[in-house]
C-alpha cells in the first residue's frame, strides 16, 4: 500500500559500503594470492620452505588487519607482502 512513507535511499551511507567493499576485495585478492605462494614455499622449499611460509602466513594475517583498518589506501601493507613472498617463492624455489 502506497502510503508515502517509504523510506529514502541513503546516498552517503550507500557510498562508504561501497569503498569498504571495494577496500575488502583488494586486501582479500592479495591475502589469497599471499597464501597461492605459501603453499607453493612448502610445496617446493623443504625445511625453509616450511619456516618462510610460517612467517609469511603470520604477516599476511597481520597486514590484512592493518589494510582493513587503513582505510582508501588497504592494498598498500598486504601488496608488501605479496611482493616479499613473490621474492622468497623465486628465491626458494631456483
Amino acid at each position: 500500500m502506497a502510503d508515502g512513507s517509504a523510506s529514502v535511499m541513503d546516498y552517503e551511507e550507500h557510498e562508504k559500503t561501497y569503498k569498504n567493499f571495494i577496500n575488502f576485495s583488494k586486501v582479500g585478492i592479495l591475502a589469497a594470492l599471499t597464501f597461492v605462494l605459501v603453499i607453493a614455499m612448502i610445496g617446493f622449499g623443504g625445511t625453509a620452505g616450511t619456516v618462510w611460509a610460517s612467517i609469511t602466513t603470520i604477516a599476511t594475517v597481520i597486514a590484512v588487519g592493518v589494510g582493513m583498518a587503513s582505510g582508501d589506501r588497504s592494498h598498500i601493507v598486504p601488496g608488501i607482502v605479496f611482493l616479499f613472498a613473490c621474492v622468497v617463492t623465486a628465491v626458494l624455489t631456483i
